[in-house]
């Protein structure tokens, strides 16, 4: 299918009544947000919340406090339409990136004339474009906004091909989080094709073939039989428990959000959930659900898991993960703010009933109650007070509940490192949230397009505090998690194996490929290498060590 969104250019008209255009523009941008939250949600449930982080960001985008002086600035100057005046300001500042001599910096762009377009549609009174497949199709495009990428049907969707973009395009993360093969950034699009015009994607070697022979369709089709012949012995395989070379089996579990997430887990392996995302439920209805109704939600989730481990958090929301029918207020600095179990503290009328509802759904179960954002030791006491207040007061009204879950905290505030050999005596278990522990060690907003150059988990500085908190851990002789992107990337597996961390948590799609990975290693290699990661000064140097380390060449 060739697809080809229409994005108009709008033309200056000059505008006499300026505070009326500017009151246009804001009843404009309160549209925008409310379909970008609408995206969001969408996308929670598609490609979980690491990928979902997109549209975040795109919110964050269409808030920017100089884009939006800019705009208003040349509609009170110049006294132009606010199409245009939206178009030209967002049109420079996409520019601006575009110039850039990093290509991650580059691939913001794109993102940048999203935002844009929605907002320019909006101030047009346009219709979004509705994107219909009926058979099975590959995209071509020009480009391909994440907002457009997330509309199309997977069960059509073949594949993406576009002439513009690149590795670190939301387009190509979005396509690989959908697990659907792309090849973007080709340089030009194919002359001549239609929508009947066949074609055959190679996403291995970024190719497209249009019109293929009888000898080269059937060379893919073998490719493609050895390849699901693959992934189909990785699925077999995924059942059956990651044990390294010498004999160490490493428990591999999934980060879970809501029942779909579940079905997916157990059919990609998952040994248990170190990683049970309760903001779903806060989301998905516009009230706030009372204890029954979470009691109901968890029962059935720990039920589907029967003897396996569930790691539940607590309600991790804040001024960047908003809520609309909570009405937090907004915050100047939302990621150093009210959030997580500062929120919670705050809110006892969220905090209390929640807690109530794990521990009665979690009877029967082995249960893990996770605490996010903490940073200090008095956080940790103050959180299993009210934990133990929760217990008391359900034996009183005497209510069936589990009377004792394992309690342990997110690791993800460079203070909870630091004091990681205290906190280890205080909890049963971490886990490494390195989304937020990479953000907050290199003082980076993962939504400003501008810095995430400096977002990898694979930042030596990084590597040294996840070792720091594995080794604190151990030292104390609790368990040790990861339920960060980190802990389903395969360049990283090796390290953390090395490490010593002794559950990996991810997406579910991920776990087949991180047991097979786990399998071809043993610990003493892995230790060899990760003794060497934590000497690099780069995340390249570090990334071109375990490739070699893969490959037998280290020495």
């Amino acid at each position: 299918m060739l697809y080809q969104p229409s994005h108009r250019i709008p033309s200056r008209q000059n505008i006499q009544e300026v505070d009326q255009e500017i009151d246009r523009l804001h009843s404009a941008l309160d549209l925008a947000e409310k379909e970008l939250q609408a995206v969001h949600q969408n996308a929670l449930k598609e490609v979980g919340q690491e990928t979902a982080e997109i549209f975040n960001a795109h919110l964050v985008m269409l808030k920017d406090p100089e884009l939006l002086e800019s705009v208003e600035q040349m509609i009170h100057t110049e006294h132009i339409n606010a199409d245009a005046a939206f178009y030209e300001a967002s049109e420079t500042y996409a520019e601006m990136l575009q110039n850039l001599p990093d290509e991650y910096l580059q691939a913001r762009a794109a993102d940048i004339r999203d935002v844009a377009a929605r907002v320019i549609k909006i101030l047009g009174g346009e219709s979004s474009q509705e994107i219909t497949l009926s058979s099975p199709s590959i995209i071509i495009a020009e480009d391909l906004a994440p907002s457009d990428t997330i509309k199309f049907d997977r069960a059509y969707t073949l594949g993406f091909f576009t002439a513009q973009g690149g590795t670190t395009s939301h387009t190509a993360i979005l396509s690989r989080a959908l697990g659907i093969p792309a090849v973007v950034g080709a340089g030009r699009l194919p002359d001549s094709i239609t929508d009947s015009t066949y074609l055959i994607l190679d996403g291995d070697n970024g190719k497209l073939i249009v019109d293929p022979d009888e000898n080269t369709l059937s060379e893919y089709q073998q490719s493609q039989q050895i390849q699901q012949e693959k992934l189909k012995q990785e699925r077999q395989t995924s059942k059956k428990p990651a044990i390294t070379l010498d004999g160490k089996q490493v428990e591999v579990v999934a980060n879970i959000g809501n029942l779909e997430d579940v079905r997916n887990a157990i059919k990609n392996g998952a040994e248990g959930v170190g990683l049970f995302r309760t903001e779903f439920s806060y989301l998905e209805q516009p009230y706030l659900p009372n204890e029954e109704e979470l009691v109901k939600v968890y029962s059935e989730i720990f039920q589907l898991f029967g003897e396996l481990p569930v790691v539940i958090r607590t309600l991790d929301i804040g001024g960047d993960k908003e809520i609309p029918h909570l009405k937090l207020p907004a915050e100047t600095n939302p990621f150093l703010g009210n959030r997580g179990i500062r929120l919670c503290f705050s809110r006892p009328d969220l905090f209390k009933p929640q807690l109530r509802a794990i521990l009665r759904a979690g009877v029967d179960s082995n249960l893990c109650i996770m605490f996010p954002m903490i940073a200090t030791i008095s956080e940790v006491r103050q959180a299993r007070k009210i934990l133990s207040e929760c217990a008391v007061e359900l034996e009183r009204e005497n209510i069936a509940h589990n009377s004792n879950p394992q309690v342990g905290i997110m690791i993800e505030i460079p203070s909870a490192v630091i004091c990681a050999d205290q906190l280890a005596q205080e909890v049963d278990f971490f886990s490494i949230g390195t989304n937020d522990l990479t953000q907050y060690t290199m003082a980076v907003d993962r939504t400003n397009p501008k810095v995430t150059y400096l977002v990898s988990a694979l930042q030596p500085s990084v590597l040294r505090l996840i070792k720091q908190v594995i080794d604190h851990g151990h030292e104390a002789g609790i368990w040790v998690g990861m339920c960060g992107e980190m802990a389903g990337e395969p360049l990283a597996i090796p390290i953390l194996l090395g490490f010593g961390l002794d559950e990996f948590s991810m997406n579910p799609p991920a776990i087949p490929q991180a047991k097979e990975i786990i399998r071809r290693w043993d610990t003493k290699h892995a230790r060899l290498l990760a003794e060497q990661a934590i000497l690099c000064e780069t995340p390249e140097e570090v990334e071109s060590l375990v490739l070699k380390f893969s490959d037998g060449s280290e020495e």
